[in-house]
């Protein structure tokens, strides 16, 4: 079973995002990670970029296949994670720490509402 820590909200489009004040910090789940093997490239969007809930942001590269990468809430990136070019693998070995792909200021707090808790999102995988 993939690890789904409480705490944090989840899309079901497999990412997860925790925040701490107005920033939210945004990564892909354990089971999207499984679901694609190992991790070669992540395209990271510019620091500054203001994005809409839902907007693909970037693309996660794997021996397997290609994914894009969508924010679950609006708002404008605030960092990314660099060391992610030279050790993309890391969104493998730590998805919900060292992996994490960027930080955003929230421009609609509202938009983490729409999001699943961690039992609504064990619930959603276990169908997929």
């Amino acid at each position: 079973m993939a690890n789904v820590p409480a705490g944090l909200r989840y899309s079901k489009e497999h990412e997860w995002i925790k925040v701490e004040g107005n920033v939210g910090t945004i990564g892909i789940t354990d089971f999207a990670q499984h679901q694609l093997g190992d991790v070669v490239f992540v395209e990271l969007p510019p620091v500054g970029r203001v994005l809409k809930a839902h907007e693909q942001f970037g693309v996660v590269e794997s021996v397997k296949t290609v994914s894009d990468l969508y924010t679950p809430v609006a708002g404008k990136v605030v960092a990314v994670n660099e060391a992610l070019e030279g050790a993309p693998e890391t969104v493998n070995t730590s998805a919900y720490e060292d992996g994490w792909i960027v930080k955003i200021e929230l421009s609609n707090p509202g938009d983490l509402d729409a999001l699943l808790d961690a039992a609504a999102y064990e619930a959603h995988i276990k169908e997929d």
